[in-house]
């Protein structure tokens, strides 16, 4: 019987591509893999995030400006930064279905699946007994104690396997954990090897000269290169934060799961320089302000949870995702880190370069600890638009398809709609729109019936259609129907700004939080 997840999951990557949201890339070359191209919509919609994140990190903290760092950096970043030597993933292959995966991953698997036996027992429990203390029953409870075990067990050997690069005992732990490979349902796995995930090039326009340079990874390490200029030009004074967006590059050994993870992505990341001793307060402080800017959406409270991390990274002393439930269940949708002075200690020591900050109150130099905050710009994309779409059942029986996008990240924020392509109402509904394009972006349709089109916009996410008939040729009015409750309301044209302003605007969407 088919999971009526995947059937969304499916539903909402079909209609991504029927309605100009995401395209596979290179399509009519039959794509590439884990690669796609955002269409007309979908690149509205993913400005949208960018303009919402952008202005809660640089207009509501006064203490947060934003950069844009280049792409190709000079080598040694990536040897500073750890990324030449460490930045691998453990990857196996099943010999009978010939797949690949990360060896890591499998293992968590199982972890989440004996997680989900906890959680269930907790269900359970609650339903049961009318005041359920949940940290009193997961201590005590023998059946969830077990399982509990079980995890640390598990996570205690994976870290340490994957800490002294062991790939001979990580392969012992999928074959104690007796995983098979869910294609071929065998175990036949060959040994696990080291995969450097980094995309390489050669800078240079002679290839005898051409030095070897990377894609980044990630977005950070042009924050931290540029740490004092930043410091030193904007005259920051600790505690400050630096704000990117911009592409990353990962040779994925298994990218999957649509846009959840590709090889070519984009990262919405502040990092926040603080003074030692203080990083946790302030890794405390972000964890609960990025969760908030989440919820400010209006997608479900209930759709977020933290996860906090056992197997840290070399640079952190705390870490936790913000995870999303996706339609394949709760994943990673941003992370929160404490990177200690890692960063700026590594490229001080690579560059010979004083990457350090002068405390004039305590009349001292040292360098900061830094907390990051780091989204995935198409995991939010994913985020929001899996949980806008919806399939319908109306009264009179028919059925229609919508997108509940956050009306201020609606691709387009109102339709135009002339009922009929004649006797001046086409006329006039282009002189409506010459008056409201430039406070929002507005979208122009004459052909089908108004029904039609209003299922269309409904499909697209148009918070608002404005319909003008011959009553607006009479007495300058327009029809507004609303998307989410598909009612309508007769108002003057003079007054339709004023109408579905507050509910597309970005600021009220940001006061919210």
């Amino acid at each position: 019987m088919a999971n009526p997840e995947d059937n969304l999951f499916k539903n909402v990557i079909s209609h991504a591509k029927e309605y100009g949201f995401i395209f596979p890339s290179s399509e009519i070359y039959d794509g590439l893999s884990a690669v796609y191209d955002y269409g007309q919509n979908g690149s509205e919609l993913k400005n949208n995030i960018k303009e919402y994140w952008w202005k809660f990190m640089t207009l509501l903290h006064d203490n947060i400006v934003g950069i844009d760092a280049a792409i190709f950096m000079h080598p040694t970043t990536w040897k500073a930064s750890g990324h030449v030597d460490a930045f691998n993933d453990p990857m196996i292959d099943n010999k009978d279905s010939k797949k690949r995966y990360r060896a890591d991953q499998l293992i968590e698997g199982v972890i989440e699946k004996l997680e989900e036996k906890i959680e269930k027992e907790v269900e359970k429990a609650a339903k049961r007994f009318e005041n359920f203390d949940r940290a009193m029953f997961v201590s005590t409870n023998a059946r969830v104690v077990e399982y509990q075990k079980k995890i640390d067990e598990i996570n205690t050997r994976m870290k340490d396997a994957l800490s002294r690069s062991d790939m001979a005992d990580l392969k012992q732990l999928v074959i104690d954990l007796d995983i098979a490979d869910p294609i071929s349902g065998t175990k036949n796995w060959t040994d696990v090897r080291q995969f450097n995930l980094m995309f390489s090039t050669e800078m240079g326009s002679v290839a005898e000269d051409a030095n070897k340079i990377y894609l980044r990874p990630e977005t950070a390490q042009g924050i931290f290169v540029n740490f004092l200029n930043v410091q030193k030009t904007g005259r920051m004074k600790i505690p400050f934060g630096i704000a990117q967006i911009g592409k990353a590059f990962r040779n994925e050994i298994v990218a999957r799961q649509f846009i959840f993870r590709m090889r070519e992505f984009e990262q919405m990341e502040m990092q926040f320089f603080v003074k030692p001793g203080e990083e946790m307060k302030w890794y405390e402080y972000w964890k609960e302000k990025r969760l908030k800017w989440h919820q400010a959406l209006g997608l479900g409270n209930d759709n977020y949870r933290y996860h906090d991390h056992l197997n840290l990274a070399h640079y952190a002393n705390a870490a936790c995702d913000i995870q999303f439930n996706f339609p394949m269940g709760f994943r990673e949708l941003e992370g929160i880190h404490s990177r200690t002075d890692f960063d700026l200690k590594s490229h001080e020591k690579y560059s010979g370069k004083k990457l350090q900050y002068f405390d004039s109150e305590d009349n001292q130099n040292y360098i900061p600890y830094v907390v990051e905050t780091s989204v995935g710009l198409d995991r939010m994309f994913l985020s929001v638009l899996a949980s806008a779409y919806h399939e319908e059942k109306l009264e009179d029986g028919s059925d229609r398809v919508v997108l509940r996008i956050p009306p201020p990240l609606a691709p387009n924020k109102v339709a135009i709609l002339p009922l009929m392509k004649k006797d001046g109402l086409p006329e006039k509904a282009q002189e409506i729109m010459n008056l409201l394009k430039f406070d929002f972006r507005c979208f122009y349709e004459e052909k089908d019936a108004i029904g039609k089109r209003y299922r269309r916009q409904d499909a697209i996410g148009t918070p608002y259609c404005i319909t003008v008939d011959h009553q607006t040729l009479q007495d300058n009015t327009v029809t507004i129907r609303n998307r989410d409750t598909m009612k309508q309301e007769r108002v003057a044209i003079a007054a339709v700004k004023s109408v579905i302003q507050d509910s597309v605007s970005m600021a009220e969407l940001l006061k919210r939080i």
